[in-house]
Order: C-alpha cells, then structure tokens, then sequence
C-alpha cells in the first residue's frame, strides 16, 4: 500500500467522480482507475460503489476512510515537525476565525505580526463557532477564535480568552426605544428577536443575557451573518443583540447600549494541547498572549 493510493483514495471518497478527481491529481482518469482498483484488491473487498454519475464510498471504503485520513495526517504532521526544526521563522499557520472578527481583530493582529515575521504565511477560514470547533477536531485548523462553547471542554482543547467584544441592542428606526442611547434588556422582554442560529456561538451568549434580564427571547428569525440579522431588524421583523457592525445603515437603525445586563461576550483562541505545534505557531500563539489585546 503506496501514500499515492492513499491519496488517490482520500480525493476520489470526497470528490465522488473519477473525472474531477482525476484532474484534481493531474494524472489521468486510466491511472487514477488502475491505483484504486490496486487498493481494493490488497484491501480484498471493493470499496466504492459505482453509479451512474460518479461514486460514493460502501461501507468498506466508509471504514477504511477514518483510518487513511488520520494515517496522512499523521505523516503530513511528521513531515512538517522535521521541516520546522531548524527554521522557526518561517511556515504556515492555519487559522479560523468568526465572522465579526474579520473587519478589524484578526487583519490587525496579523498585519502587526508579520511585520516581525514576515516569513510566517497564513491559511484563513472564516466561519461560526461550531464549524471552527469542528475544523480544529479534525486537525483541518491550528489554532481557532471563537465564541465560548461545550466543545472547549474536551480534555484536549485548550482555550484562553482572547478579547471581549460589547453587544449592542439594535432596533428599527421607528421603534418606541430608537431615539434612546441606553437601554435595560428588559425593556425588551416582551418583543420578537431576530437572532443567530444554535451553530453560532453567539447564540447561547445572547440566551444566556436575556435570561439574566428574567426572560426569554421570543426569536421570530434565526439567521447566520451579522449583516444578515441588522438587514431582518431594519425590515420591522423584531430587535437583536450583535456586536458591533462598521457600515450599518443606521437610515434604517437605531443601535442602543444595553446598561444592565453587562452585554459582552468573550472571544476564545483555542488550540488542541495533543497536536505538535510548529515553531511558527508558537511564535503567533506567544505573539498573541502578549498582545496589549488581550484580557489580562
């Protein structure tokens, strides 16, 4: 068994079509169907199901696929570790981050960290919380920030609060509360909420807030994106806690502090304790803790 067929294997499980994977690896459809077919005849039993239209993978090929994805991450993570033993000044760090945290926080903190270490390239995702925690499971990301969340209690996540971001409570410019600056939470208990999906971590911050406030939200709309909560509250579909938007069309808007409860959330960064960690990524990570940014 070649790493070769291990790859052509881990590209054909997920692409599902001999073609596009095939193109994919830059070799042609002949060698792709020669190297696969190899695997399943050391493997002694057949491991995709052929259709009309492409493949999927059979149980054999569903058992076999796990095991072949951490074989070749441990050995991409052997290859990597040797690279970075006499060059800690340069590498790739990859990284994921939530949406609200992409105008500012984390273009800034890079920018000022490449400025020392411009050797150092990055591989960037932006997505919610639950996917992050998801990516850094499955050892697609390095490090992750993100919202607090139940996945941060498994024995090798670690997590170490990185910045704390004010929620605002935002409402239709002709609502009773627009021409206020300051608000109580409960002021709001008895209106429909626009708020975020169970995915975002968000969500059970905002929860939590409301409860603390002695009620709970009565949510008419559950969305994803930050923009896409301001635009349903501009159109008269409820209010909404978020952080801070830059370009809300406050035409539309009214953005009020909340006085009490305390409306803050906590970013985490998160990182595996069981992984290695390259040099490079100890020298951001270090970067990081010592950043004027973070909660002392």
């Amino acid at each position: 068994m070649e790493w070769q067929q291990l790859e052509y294997f881990q590209t054909l499980a997920r692409v599902q079509n001999f073609t596009r994977a095939a193109d994919e690896l830059a070799l042609t459809q002949s060698a792709l169907s020669r190297s696969i077919a190899k695997l399943e005849e050391e493997m002694g039993v057949p491991l995709f199901e052929r259709k009309v239209r492409g493949v999927v993978l059979n149980r054999y090929g569903e058992i076999l696929l796990p095991y072949v994805n951490r074989a070749m991450q441990e050995i991409t993570l052997a290859k990597q570790e040797i690279k970075d033993l006499d060059d800690p000044y340069n590498g790739s760090i990859s990284l994921a981050f939530i949406h609200t945290l992409g105008s500012s926080f984390v273009p800034d903190l890079i920018g000022v960290f490449r400025e020392k270490f411009p050797g150092i390239e990055f591989a960037l995702t932006q997505d919610s919380t639950r996917k992050i925690m998801n990516l850094l499971e499955a050892g697609e990301i390095e490090l992750g920030f993100c919202s607090p969340n139940e996945q941060m209690k498994n024995k090798h996540i670690e997590a170490v609060a990185a910045m704390e971001e004010q929620l605002f409570l935002i409402v239709p410019k002709n609502h009773r509360l627009a021409d206020r600056t300051e608000v109580y939470l409960r002021e709001v208990a008895d209106e429909p909420f626009v708020s975020y999906k169970h995915e975002s971590g968000i969500r059970e911050v905002i929860d939590n807030l409301c409860q603390q406030a002695g009620f709970k939200p009565k949510v008419t709309f559950e969305g994803v994106g930050d923009a896409t909560i301001a635009g349903f509250v501009a159109a008269n579909f409820g209010v909404a806690l978020i952080p801070f938007i830059p370009g809300l069309d406050m035409d539309k808007l009214s953005i009020l502090t909340v006085a009490d409860p305390n409306c803050k959330r906590t970013i985490q960064m998160v990182w595996r304790s069981d992984r290695y960690m390259s040099p490079a990524l100890e020298q951001f990570k270090r970067f990081i803790e010592e950043s004027q940014k973070l909660i002392k």
